[in-house]
């Protein structure tokens, strides 16, 4: 559930949004804003927060993070869950310490999801029941999930048919709310509850060329896989309580190569089909952004793309001054 501001807060929040697909260099430039801005840097990715997943989530280096603090980077162990809900809480926080500062705050990320239960408020969803949840994958490697897929169309149709048959990992938070509530995710959905309360700057990095953007997700798995994703992933495995069902593991990348290291996927295999979840990945991020209200656009591959965004925070910062 989205948190609302509290009358306790003495400065009302003001905070710039750098969204954008993978691999549009969120995190390149919000380090160069940060060098000339009076920003403090918050990450908006549902697998940073996890600690050991690093080559695969694009994590920044250790260096970068010492010289350039993000919040919200490694807060989690990969075996525990982490929501929408929950991160709202925790951002809310965080932009409040930075204002009391005198600072602002400059959120940065891909995961669409974060941004829109921040700005535009989140449903009142049960939380994660591990043991409803171990339940449901047990029948589901006995019954396959195209059957507990038409089991969730019982309960809630109008979820299921936004849902694929072998959509495992939404099937089941589907099911799990549904059967937790007894009630439909769909009518859960249609009661959102508020945003935080804050005033944004909402800026995308856009490709002007999306087989540009794909060349560059190609290009940044394989240096990945150069640097250890393999062997990342196969620590994150031999972790107690970790597995491949678990939430953190079905990242994109992080799945794939589990599937490998489980003798599901050849690792060529592997590799082709963590490119094209990369891709859809970006796909997604961008049907997310083209419906974005006051949203200033970059393109991510315009060599004049910091002195626009100088541009536009400079504007920002007179309105806000003199507002």
């Amino acid at each position: 559930m989205a948190v609302a501001m509290t009358n306790s807060t003495p400065k009302p929040i003001r905070a710039i949004c750098l969204m954008g697909p993978t691999a549009a260099g969120k995190t390149e430039l919000a380090i160069e804003l940060s060098q000339e801005f009076p920003v403090e840097l918050v990450s908006v990715d549902s697998v940073q927060v996890y600690r050991g997943m690093d080559i695969g989530a694009a994590k920044p280096s250790r260096k970068i993070l010492d010289a350039h603090p993000h919040r919200l980077i490694n807060i989690r162990d990969p075996w525990q869950t982490y929501s929408a809900g929950q991160f709202c809480r925790d951002v809310v926080v965080a932009m409040s310490e930075i204002v009391e500062a005198g600072r602002i705050p400059l959120l940065t990320g891909g995961t669409m999801l974060y941004f829109q239960a921040l700005q535009r408020g989140l449903a009142e969803l049960p939380e994660a029941d591990p043991v409803l949840r171990a339940q449901l994958n047990k029948r589901a490697l006995s019954e396959g999930w195209p059957a507990l897929h038409a089991e969730l169309h019982t309960f809630d149709p109008v979820t299921a048919e936004r849902i694929k048959p072998n959509d495992a990992q939404r099937i089941q938070r589907a099911l799990e709310v549904c059967l937790s509530a007894n009630e439909s995710m769909s009518e859960l959905v249609a009661a959102t509850a508020p945003p935080v309360e804050a005033s944004y700057l909402n800026i995308a990095l856009l490709p002007s060329d999306r087989q540009l953007l794909h060349e560059r997700i190609a290009c940044r798995l394989e240096q990945m896989f150069a640097e250890g994703l393999v062997d990342e992933v196969q620590a994150l495995l031999a972790l107690s309580g970790v597995s491949l069902e678990t939430p953190a593991m079905r990242a994109v990348g992080y799945r794939q190569i589990g599937l490998y290291l489980t003798g599901k996927l050849s690792l060529e295999d592997a590799q082709l089909k963590a490119v094209i979840a990369t891709r859809r990945l970006a796909k997604r991020q961008l049907t997310w952004l083209r419906s974005w209200p006051d949203l200033h656009v970059l393109d991510c591959f315009s060599p004049d793309r910091l002195v626009t965004v100088r541009k536009i925070l400079h504007s920002w910062l007179d309105d806000r001054a003199t507002s």
